[in-house]
Order: structure tokens, then C-alpha cells, then sequence
């Protein structure tokens, strides 16, 4: 059973830092797409940033020039450093991972939380 679990989030003020973590197991096949999303309360689930095996990165426009995905050989674990952050950052984030006719997966999600 394949499984993504995430860490490294916690409570830091604005202007600081943080690097998620997320480690995939359980699977025998590799991901194409790897991925980090986040939901804030009563708001929707939006993509922070993604990656593809090859290396392939994008970004969402809240995030860019701030926060940098990385999945070190393409295998499958997967980093976010989050740098400059804000208020609006505050959210929970969440890993996920695709597979061609495996399906999608998801972390349960590690808390952030920015301070102003």
C-alpha cells in the first residue's frame, strides 16, 4: 500500500523559513509527477509547485521566486523549501504523487503556520 508521509511544517514567523519533507512507500513503481498542494481553512486545495521525473518544475503564481520543489534523482521522496514566508502561507500542506495507471496519492498533510 503506497503511502506519503510528510513532515517538517510547524509554526514560524514571516520572513522565515521552512523545508517540508515527504517520503514515499510502499509502491514498486515510480511516480511521473510529484507534487506539494496546500489548503487553507475555507478556502480550496491549490497547487503550490510540481515536479516530474524528468525534472519538470511549476510553480504557482503565490509562491514563485519564494519557494523551490526538489525530488533528488527523480525517486521518491520530495522537498519544499519554503523561504520569505507570509501570513498567507499558513495552510496545511499536503504531498501527492501520480502514477501512470496506478492511480494518485496523497499525505495526510503537515501543518504550517506563519506569524505576523
Amino acid at each position: 500500500q503506497v503511502q506519503l508521509v510528510e513532515s517538517g511544517g510547524g509554526l514560524v514567523q514571516a520572513g522565515g523559513s521552512l523545508r517540508l519533507s515527504c517520503a514515499a512507500s510502499g509502491s514498486t513503481f515510480s511516480f511521473n509527477v510529484m507534487a506539494w498542494h496546500r489548503q487553507a481553512p475555507g478556502k480550496q486545495r491549490e497547487l503550490v509547485a510540481d515536479i516530474t521525473t524528468g525534472g519538470s518544475v511549476n510553480y504557482g503564481d503565490s509562491v514563485k521566486g519564494r519557494f523551490t520543489i526538489s525530488r533528488p534523482n527523480g525517486k521518491k521522496t520530495l522537498y519544499l523549501q519554503m523561504n520569505s514566508l507570509k501570513p498567507d502561507d499558513s495552510a496545511v500542506y499536503y504531498c501527492y504523487a501520480s502514477a501512470p495507471f496506478r492511480g494518485n496519492y496523497w499525505g495526510q498533510g503537515t501543518q504550517v503556520t506563519v506569524s505576523s
